[in-house]
């Protein structure tokens, strides 16, 4: 690590207390009177704590100014050396096909509006979309309530945790499935670790969760909650029968983490008797990118209403009778009662919402059939072919939907690599499994590139 003395540029004698730069707002008495205040000499002592071999001691390496013309083909000459691979990988991010009118409703001014919409008087067309998000994310998820502030699926599920423990007051153990995605459930443990929460992960059983496992912790009366994932880190669809019935006897909460895509077809975490829904929305609309962005979404039953952080928007209307939206609560945010506050997380992911709003409006429910539809019958074409090879084997019995876990009958990271340079991205290593693959496909997929891949294989 290495960081840059700090040398911000004073005013240069006989300037008149002017500035060297224009884009340096504060002249040197502006400066001088800051620092007396705080009581340090000059900028650098600011630096004082840092020691001095990670200091940089020289000018940064950055190159002279340049044009736009010149930015523009340097970024591009860097963006030309991306190899684009054809993506049979998921794991929690799936290429799903965006129509090309999201974006552009989504770059509509009136939708632009501020970044948090305290005055609702000039933030409509922000609390608007929050608003149309959460209605759309309640009844996908067949809850009652949904929020609008969560980064990703795995934070969400760890506040969905925190929520199980803020409901039960005198409870502080929460089981989670083994079987949930491994970055979701190392973020849950980071939680868990420094708000002093007793995490207990449900060991799996052919794949899917050991439900006798999760009856046997439930009911020694002393868990606060009980996180399951759907469809799991292999794929697979799990059976949650009777879980609900099971916790809310013993006074636990059942949250259920499921892929956003797949609530438009599989049982949705209201049906299944849950009280917390939670999990990455990427997949309605969202393309992937390097690292994001994400959105987690989190929707609860109505009595939990006040454990769920982030804010609510509300349909009222005005004065005149118009209809209008507000923020009606927003009770849990660091600027009010933060040292109350189960969690401090107030930043809306505005723009992320207004995609999953504009995707969900525009596909409606026959399109979010038929995109689960073909993605089903891409992916079960492709695990009967790779199977076909003879290079695969099966590892789990079970149902799927868009991704399953194959067994590679070799190296199964030479696989990828000689993949890849074919130009394809086949599946995600998977973790405690050796040469396993876990594989996606979605309505992106061709008929004709799952055959290209696959005649690759046989060579």
């Amino acid at each position: 690590m290495q960081t840059a003395k700090h040398s911000t540029p004073l005013p240069r004698e006989g300037q008149g207390g002017g500035v060297a730069f224009k884009y340096f707002p504060h002249t040197a008495d502006d400066i001088q009177q800051m620092l007396d205040v705080i009581g340090v000499r000059s900028l650098d002592d600011l630096y004082a704590e840092i020691p001095e071999e990670i200091k940089l001691h020289r000018e940064l390496d950055l190159p002279s100014e340049k044009s736009e013309e010149e930015v523009r083909s340097i970024i591009q000459g860097l963006a030309a050396q991306n190899k684009p691979l054809v993506c049979f990988a998921g794991a929690g991010s799936y290429d799903h096909y965006t129509p090309s009118v999201v974006p552009f409703l989504a770059s509509r001014s009136e939708f632009s509006t501020s970044y948090t919409p305290y005055q609702a008087e000039i933030s409509q067309g922000t609390l608007q979309y929050i608003f149309e998000y959460q209605s759309l994310m309640a009844n996908l998820t067949g809850m009652d309530i949904s929020n609008a502030s969560m980064y990703d699926g795995s934070t969400a599920t760890a506040e969905a945790m925190l929520m199980c423990v803020a409901a039960a007051k005198k409870r502080n153990r929460v089981l989670i499935s083994a079987t949930m995605q491994p970055a979701v459930l190392a973020v849950v443990r980071t939680y868990a670790k420094f708000h002093g929460v007793d995490l207990v992960e449900v060991p799996e059983k052919d794949g899917v969760m050991d439900k006798d496992a999760a009856r046997e912790q439930i009911e020694k009366d002393d868990v606060a909650g009980l996180i399951v994932c759907q469809p799991n880190r292999y794929g697979l669809i799990e059976d949650f029968t009777g879980l609900a019935d099971l916790c809310h006897e013993h006074k636990a909460l059942l949250a259920v983490n499921t892929m956003a895509s797949a609530l438009a077809v599989l049982k949705t975490p209201g049906e299944w008797g849950a009280d917390i829904a939670c999990g990455e929305a990427q997949s309605l609309g969202i393309p992937m990118g390097y690292g994001g962005p994400y959105i987690g979404y989190l929707c609860t039953k109505e009595a939990l209403v006040r454990k769920m952080p982030g804010r609510l928007v509300g349909a009222t209307t005005d004065a005149d009778g118009r209809r209008t939206f507000v923020l009606t609560m927003q009770a849990r945010e660091q600027h009010i009662r933060r040292e109350k506050a189960t969690s401090n997380i107030c930043t809306a992911q505005g723009f992320m919402c207004l995609y999953v709003a504009c995707y969900l409006s525009l596909m409606g429910p026959k399109g979010m059939h038929e995109v689960n539809e073909q993605s089903y019958a891409s992916a079960h074409y492709l695990h009967d072919e790779l199977l076909k090879t003879g290079k695969f084997e099966e590892v789990f019995p079970g149902s799927f939907l868009n991704e399953f876990t194959l067994r590679v009958k070799g190296d199964a990271h030479k696989l990828r690599e000689a993949l890849a340079e074919e130009g394809y991205l086949l599946g995600v290593p998977t973790l405690f499994k050796e040469n396993c693959l876990t594989i996606a496909s979605t309505e992106r997929r061709t008929k004709q590139e799952i055959d290209n891949m696959v005649e690759c294989i046989k060579r």
